[in-house]
Protein backbone atom coordinates (compact mmCIF):
# COMPACT_ATOMS: atom_id res chain seq x y z
CA UNK A 1 0.00 0.00 0.00
CA UNK A 2 1.52 3.35 -1.02
CA UNK A 3 2.21 5.85 1.75
CA UNK A 4 -0.29 8.68 2.17
CA UNK A 5 0.42 11.86 0.26
CA UNK A 6 1.95 14.70 2.27
CA UNK A 7 -0.49 17.34 3.46
CA UNK A 8 1.18 20.50 4.75
CA UNK A 9 -2.00 22.54 4.30
CA UNK A 10 -5.67 22.15 3.53
CA UNK A 11 -5.40 19.38 0.90
CA UNK A 12 -3.21 16.33 0.30
CA UNK A 13 -0.62 16.98 -2.39
CA UNK A 14 -1.98 14.59 -5.02
CA UNK A 15 -4.89 14.58 -7.50
CA UNK A 16 -8.07 15.29 -5.58
CA UNK A 17 -11.56 13.85 -5.53
CA UNK A 18 -14.58 16.14 -5.66
CA UNK A 19 -15.17 15.64 -1.94
CA UNK A 20 -11.58 16.60 -1.15
CA UNK A 21 -11.93 19.78 -3.19
CA UNK A 22 -15.04 20.78 -1.21
CA UNK A 23 -13.44 19.80 2.10
CA UNK A 24 -10.37 21.82 1.16
CA UNK A 25 -12.53 24.87 0.46
CA UNK A 26 -14.25 24.51 3.85
CA UNK A 27 -10.86 24.05 5.55
CA UNK A 28 -9.45 27.14 3.81
CA UNK A 29 -12.42 29.25 4.84
CA UNK A 30 -12.27 27.92 8.42
CA UNK A 31 -8.55 28.58 8.85
CA UNK A 32 -8.26 31.89 7.02
CA UNK A 33 -11.69 33.46 7.44
CA UNK A 34 -10.35 36.46 9.38
CA UNK A 35 -8.09 37.92 6.66
CA UNK A 36 -10.45 36.82 3.89
CA UNK A 37 -13.58 38.33 5.41
CA UNK A 38 -11.58 41.36 6.56
CA UNK A 39 -10.41 42.20 3.04
CA UNK A 40 -13.83 41.46 1.52
CA UNK A 41 -15.52 43.69 4.11
CA UNK A 42 -12.99 46.45 3.41
CA UNK A 43 -13.69 46.21 -0.33
CA UNK A 44 -17.43 46.35 0.33
CA UNK A 45 -17.00 49.33 2.63
CA UNK A 46 -14.96 51.24 0.05
CA UNK A 47 -17.53 50.43 -2.62
CA UNK A 48 -20.39 51.66 -0.43
CA UNK A 49 -18.55 54.92 0.27
CA UNK A 50 -17.85 55.48 -3.44
CA UNK A 51 -21.48 54.86 -4.43
CA UNK A 52 -22.77 57.00 -1.53
CA UNK A 53 -20.49 59.84 -2.59
CA UNK A 54 -21.73 59.58 -6.20
CA UNK A 55 -25.35 59.67 -5.03
CA UNK A 56 -24.68 62.60 -2.69
CA UNK A 57 -23.07 64.60 -5.50
CA UNK A 58 -25.99 63.77 -7.79
CA UNK A 59 -28.56 64.84 -5.18
CA UNK A 60 -26.70 68.08 -4.55
CA UNK A 61 -26.47 68.84 -8.28
CA UNK A 62 -30.16 68.05 -8.94
CA UNK A 63 -31.74 69.61 -5.85
CA UNK A 64 -33.54 72.25 -7.94
CA UNK A 65 -34.96 69.58 -10.22
CA UNK A 66 -36.22 67.63 -7.20
CA UNK A 67 -37.98 70.77 -5.98
CA UNK A 68 -39.58 71.33 -9.37
CA UNK A 69 -40.69 67.72 -9.62
CA UNK A 70 -41.96 67.04 -6.09
CA UNK A 71 -43.05 70.55 -5.15
CA UNK A 72 -45.05 71.85 -8.11
CA UNK A 73 -47.46 74.74 -7.82
CA UNK A 74 -51.03 73.89 -6.67
CA UNK A 75 -52.97 72.31 -9.50
CA UNK A 76 -49.88 71.79 -11.65
CA UNK A 77 -48.27 68.46 -12.36
CA UNK A 78 -44.62 67.70 -12.99
CA UNK A 79 -43.32 68.43 -16.46
CA UNK A 80 -42.19 65.49 -18.56
CA UNK A 81 -38.93 67.26 -19.32
CA UNK A 82 -38.21 67.57 -15.58
CA UNK A 83 -38.80 63.84 -15.08
CA UNK A 84 -36.54 62.96 -18.02
CA UNK A 85 -33.81 65.36 -16.87
CA UNK A 86 -33.94 63.97 -13.33
CA UNK A 87 -33.69 60.41 -14.63
CA UNK A 88 -30.72 61.24 -16.87
CA UNK A 89 -28.93 63.00 -14.04
CA UNK A 90 -28.73 59.68 -12.15
CA UNK A 91 -27.15 57.82 -15.08
CA UNK A 92 -23.57 58.72 -13.99
CA UNK A 93 -24.31 57.43 -10.48
CA UNK A 94 -25.65 54.22 -12.02
CA UNK A 95 -22.46 53.84 -14.04
CA UNK A 96 -20.41 54.35 -10.88
CA UNK A 97 -22.51 51.67 -9.15
CA UNK A 98 -21.98 49.21 -12.03
CA UNK A 99 -18.24 49.84 -12.17
CA UNK A 100 -17.93 49.53 -8.39
CA UNK A 101 -19.77 46.20 -8.35
CA UNK A 102 -17.66 44.85 -11.23
CA UNK A 103 -14.33 45.92 -9.71
CA UNK A 104 -15.37 44.64 -6.28
CA UNK A 105 -16.36 41.26 -7.71
CA UNK A 106 -13.02 41.05 -9.54
CA UNK A 107 -11.18 41.86 -6.30
CA UNK A 108 -13.08 39.09 -4.49
CA UNK A 109 -12.19 36.73 -7.35
CA UNK A 110 -8.50 37.64 -7.07
CA UNK A 111 -8.38 37.09 -3.30
CA UNK A 112 -9.32 33.40 -3.26
CA UNK A 113 -6.57 32.05 -5.56
CA UNK A 114 -4.02 34.15 -3.66
CA UNK A 115 -5.27 32.65 -0.41
CA UNK A 116 -5.39 29.07 -1.72
CA UNK A 117 -1.84 29.43 -3.04
CA UNK A 118 -0.67 29.80 0.57
CA UNK A 119 -3.29 27.52 2.15
CA UNK A 120 -2.16 24.41 0.25
CA UNK A 121 1.28 24.88 1.84
CA UNK A 122 -0.11 25.66 5.31
CA UNK A 123 1.39 29.14 5.40
CA UNK A 124 0.03 31.96 7.53
CA UNK A 125 -1.73 34.81 5.71
CA UNK A 126 -2.33 38.30 7.07
CA UNK A 127 -4.77 41.00 6.02
CA UNK A 128 -2.01 43.15 4.52
CA UNK A 129 -0.44 40.34 2.52
CA UNK A 130 -3.79 39.22 1.11
CA UNK A 131 -4.80 42.79 0.27
CA UNK A 132 -1.56 43.55 -1.58
CA UNK A 133 -1.65 40.25 -3.44
CA UNK A 134 -5.25 40.70 -4.57
CA UNK A 135 -4.77 44.37 -5.47
CA UNK A 136 -1.64 43.68 -7.55
CA UNK A 137 -3.46 41.12 -9.72
CA UNK A 138 -6.78 43.00 -9.89
CA UNK A 139 -6.32 44.39 -13.45
CA UNK A 140 -5.49 40.96 -14.89
CA UNK A 141 -8.37 39.25 -13.07
CA UNK A 142 -10.76 42.03 -14.10
CA UNK A 143 -9.69 41.48 -17.69
CA UNK A 144 -10.37 37.73 -17.48
CA UNK A 145 -13.81 38.34 -15.95
CA UNK A 146 -14.82 40.86 -18.62
CA UNK A 147 -13.45 38.79 -21.51
CA UNK A 148 -15.20 35.65 -20.23
CA UNK A 149 -18.49 37.51 -19.84
CA UNK A 150 -18.15 39.03 -23.32
CA UNK A 151 -17.30 35.69 -24.92
CA UNK A 152 -20.03 33.77 -23.10
CA UNK A 153 -22.73 36.42 -23.49
CA UNK A 154 -21.75 37.90 -26.85
CA UNK A 155 -23.85 35.58 -29.04
CA UNK A 156 -26.93 36.15 -26.86
CA UNK A 157 -26.46 39.93 -26.98
CA UNK A 158 -26.13 39.81 -30.77
CA UNK A 159 -29.19 37.57 -31.04
CA UNK A 160 -31.36 39.92 -28.98
CA UNK A 161 -30.00 42.97 -30.81
CA UNK A 162 -31.24 41.46 -34.08
CA UNK A 163 -34.47 39.75 -33.03
CA UNK A 164 -36.00 42.28 -30.64
CA UNK A 165 -36.12 45.14 -33.20
CA UNK A 166 -37.56 42.70 -35.77
CA UNK A 167 -40.26 41.66 -33.32
CA UNK A 168 -41.14 45.29 -32.58
CA UNK A 169 -41.25 46.18 -36.28
CA UNK A 170 -43.38 43.12 -37.10
CA UNK A 171 -45.84 43.97 -34.32
CA UNK A 172 -46.21 47.50 -35.68
CA UNK A 173 -46.72 46.37 -39.28
CA UNK A 174 -48.92 43.35 -38.81
CA UNK A 175 -50.69 42.38 -35.60
CA UNK A 176 -52.34 39.26 -37.02
CA UNK A 177 -49.99 36.78 -35.36
CA UNK A 178 -46.69 36.31 -33.58
CA UNK A 179 -43.71 37.71 -35.52
CA UNK A 180 -41.45 35.30 -37.38
CA UNK A 181 -38.50 36.45 -35.26
CA UNK A 182 -40.05 34.98 -32.08
CA UNK A 183 -39.27 31.32 -32.87
CA UNK A 184 -35.83 32.42 -34.08
CA UNK A 185 -35.26 34.15 -30.73
CA UNK A 186 -36.39 31.08 -28.77
CA UNK A 187 -34.26 28.70 -30.84
CA UNK A 188 -31.26 30.99 -30.59
CA UNK A 189 -31.66 31.25 -26.82
CA UNK A 190 -31.75 27.45 -26.50
CA UNK A 191 -28.49 27.30 -28.45
CA UNK A 192 -26.82 30.19 -26.62
CA UNK A 193 -27.38 28.84 -23.10
CA UNK A 194 -25.32 25.63 -23.54
CA UNK A 195 -22.62 27.62 -25.35
CA UNK A 196 -22.43 30.14 -22.50
CA UNK A 197 -22.18 27.37 -19.90
CA UNK A 198 -19.44 25.63 -21.91
CA UNK A 199 -17.41 28.83 -22.29
CA UNK A 200 -17.85 29.79 -18.63
CA UNK A 201 -16.52 26.41 -17.44
CA UNK A 202 -13.75 26.42 -20.04
CA UNK A 203 -12.45 29.81 -18.84
CA UNK A 204 -13.33 29.34 -15.15
CA UNK A 205 -9.70 28.75 -14.12
CA UNK A 206 -8.43 31.94 -15.80
CA UNK A 207 -8.56 34.14 -12.66
CA UNK A 208 -6.55 31.55 -10.71
CA UNK A 209 -3.99 31.36 -13.52
CA UNK A 210 -3.77 35.15 -13.64
CA UNK A 211 -3.09 35.32 -9.88
CA UNK A 212 -0.89 32.25 -9.34
CA UNK A 213 1.15 32.46 -12.55
CA UNK A 214 1.15 36.22 -13.11
CA UNK A 215 -0.44 35.93 -16.56
CA UNK A 216 -2.29 38.59 -18.51
CA UNK A 217 -5.99 38.24 -19.31
CA UNK A 218 -5.67 36.61 -22.75
CA UNK A 219 -2.85 34.29 -21.67
CA UNK A 220 -4.86 33.31 -18.57
CA UNK A 221 -7.88 32.40 -20.71
CA UNK A 222 -5.70 30.22 -22.94
CA UNK A 223 -4.12 28.64 -19.88
CA UNK A 224 -7.54 27.83 -18.42
CA UNK A 225 -8.66 26.26 -21.70
CA UNK A 226 -5.61 23.98 -21.70
CA UNK A 227 -6.13 22.93 -18.08
CA UNK A 228 -9.85 22.24 -18.57
CA UNK A 229 -9.31 20.27 -21.80
CA UNK A 230 -10.21 16.56 -21.39
CA UNK A 231 -11.71 17.30 -17.98
CA UNK A 232 -14.56 19.69 -18.75
CA UNK A 233 -17.30 17.61 -17.10
CA UNK A 234 -15.33 17.16 -13.87
CA UNK A 235 -14.50 20.87 -13.70
CA UNK A 236 -18.08 21.89 -14.47
CA UNK A 237 -19.60 19.38 -12.02
CA UNK A 238 -17.33 20.43 -9.15
CA UNK A 239 -17.86 24.12 -9.98
CA UNK A 240 -21.65 23.66 -10.01
CA UNK A 241 -21.60 21.63 -6.79
CA UNK A 242 -19.54 24.35 -5.09
CA UNK A 243 -22.16 26.95 -5.97
CA UNK A 244 -25.00 24.71 -4.75
CA UNK A 245 -23.24 24.06 -1.44
CA UNK A 246 -22.62 27.79 -1.04
CA UNK A 247 -26.32 28.53 -1.60
CA UNK A 248 -27.45 25.94 0.96
CA UNK A 249 -24.91 26.94 3.61
CA UNK A 250 -25.60 30.63 2.97
CA UNK A 251 -29.31 30.04 3.55
CA UNK A 252 -28.55 28.16 6.77
CA UNK A 253 -26.36 31.07 7.92
CA UNK A 254 -29.10 33.60 7.22
CA UNK A 255 -31.94 31.70 8.94
CA UNK A 256 -30.94 32.49 12.57
CA UNK A 257 -30.80 36.20 11.79
CA UNK A 258 -34.39 36.06 10.53
CA UNK A 259 -35.56 34.26 13.68
CA UNK A 260 -33.77 36.77 15.93
CA UNK A 261 -35.37 39.63 14.02
CA UNK A 262 -38.84 38.14 14.49
CA UNK A 263 -38.39 38.18 18.29
CA UNK A 264 -38.65 41.97 18.15
CA UNK A 265 -42.32 41.67 17.18
CA UNK A 266 -43.32 39.31 20.00
CA UNK A 267 -43.74 41.94 22.80
CA UNK A 268 -46.08 43.94 20.54
CA UNK A 269 -48.22 41.05 19.31
CA UNK A 270 -51.79 41.35 20.64
CA UNK A 271 -53.34 38.51 22.56
CA UNK A 272 -56.85 37.14 22.07
CA UNK A 273 -59.33 40.00 22.29
CA UNK A 274 -56.64 42.69 22.54
CA UNK A 275 -56.82 45.69 20.20
CA UNK A 276 -54.37 45.89 17.32
CA UNK A 277 -51.14 47.71 18.20
CA UNK A 278 -50.57 51.20 16.89
CA UNK A 279 -48.32 51.68 13.90
CA UNK A 280 -45.85 53.73 15.95
CA UNK A 281 -45.31 50.76 18.28
CA UNK A 282 -44.24 48.59 15.34
CA UNK A 283 -41.61 50.97 13.92
CA UNK A 284 -38.75 49.85 16.17
CA UNK A 285 -39.52 46.09 15.81
CA UNK A 286 -39.65 46.53 12.05
CA UNK A 287 -36.33 48.41 11.99
CA UNK A 288 -34.76 45.73 14.21
CA UNK A 289 -36.07 43.00 11.91
CA UNK A 290 -34.77 44.81 8.81
CA UNK A 291 -31.36 45.36 10.45
CA UNK A 292 -30.96 41.71 11.43
CA UNK A 293 -32.00 40.55 7.96
CA UNK A 294 -29.51 42.95 6.39
CA UNK A 295 -26.73 41.76 8.68
CA UNK A 296 -27.58 38.14 7.94
CA UNK A 297 -27.61 38.88 4.23
CA UNK A 298 -24.16 40.48 4.40
CA UNK A 299 -22.67 37.59 6.38
CA UNK A 300 -24.32 35.05 4.11
CA UNK A 301 -23.20 36.81 0.92
CA UNK A 302 -19.58 36.86 2.09
CA UNK A 303 -19.62 33.07 2.35
CA UNK A 304 -21.75 32.52 -0.75
CA UNK A 305 -19.31 34.45 -2.92
CA UNK A 306 -16.02 33.32 -1.41
CA UNK A 307 -16.71 29.58 -1.13
CA UNK A 308 -17.26 28.90 -4.87
CA UNK A 309 -14.14 30.94 -5.66
CA UNK A 310 -12.14 28.84 -3.21
CA UNK A 311 -13.51 25.72 -4.91
CA UNK A 312 -12.45 27.02 -8.34
CA UNK A 313 -8.96 27.86 -7.05
CA UNK A 314 -8.61 24.31 -5.69
CA UNK A 315 -9.85 22.89 -9.02
CA UNK A 316 -7.02 24.84 -10.65
CA UNK A 317 -4.50 23.28 -8.25
CA UNK A 318 -6.01 19.82 -8.83
CA UNK A 319 -5.83 20.13 -12.62
CA UNK A 320 -2.19 21.17 -12.44
CA UNK A 321 -1.38 18.26 -10.14
CA UNK A 322 -3.07 15.89 -12.59
CA UNK A 323 -1.47 17.25 -15.77
CA UNK A 324 1.79 18.91 -14.71
CA UNK A 325 2.92 17.04 -11.58
CA UNK A 326 2.49 20.18 -9.50
CA UNK A 327 2.30 17.99 -6.38
CA UNK A 328 6.04 17.29 -6.60
CA UNK A 329 6.88 20.99 -6.80
CA UNK A 330 4.56 21.80 -3.90
CA UNK A 331 6.02 18.98 -1.80
CA UNK A 332 9.55 20.24 -2.47
CA UNK A 333 8.47 23.75 -1.44
CA UNK A 334 6.67 22.59 1.70
CA UNK A 335 9.37 20.13 2.77
CA UNK A 336 12.72 21.38 1.43
CA UNK A 337 15.57 18.92 1.49
CA UNK A 338 18.21 19.65 4.15
CA UNK A 339 21.27 21.37 2.76
CA UNK A 340 24.48 19.37 2.64
CA UNK A 341 27.01 19.94 5.42
CA UNK A 342 30.00 21.72 3.84
CA UNK A 343 32.39 19.95 6.28
CA UNK A 344 31.34 16.58 4.79
CA UNK A 345 31.65 17.72 1.17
Amino acid sequence: MPPPAPQPGVIPLRPLTTGEVLNGAFATFGRYWKPLIGVMAAVQGIGILVVAAALAITFAATYDRFSALFGPAPGAGPEGSDVAALFLSFVPAGVVLLVTITVGAAMFTALCPALVQEAVLGRAVTFGVLWRRGWSRLPAVLGTVLLTALTAGGPAILLYAICVPLIIMSADLDGSGPPVAVPLLLLGTLLCVPFSIWITARFSLAPAAAVCEGLGPVAALRRSARLVRDGWWKVFGTWLLGHLVAMVVGYVIQMPFGFVGMFGFFPNMPGPGDPSPEVSALIFPFLFYAATLTLGGVVSSLFQFSFPQLVVALIYVDQRMRKENLAAALTATAFPAPSADPEQG
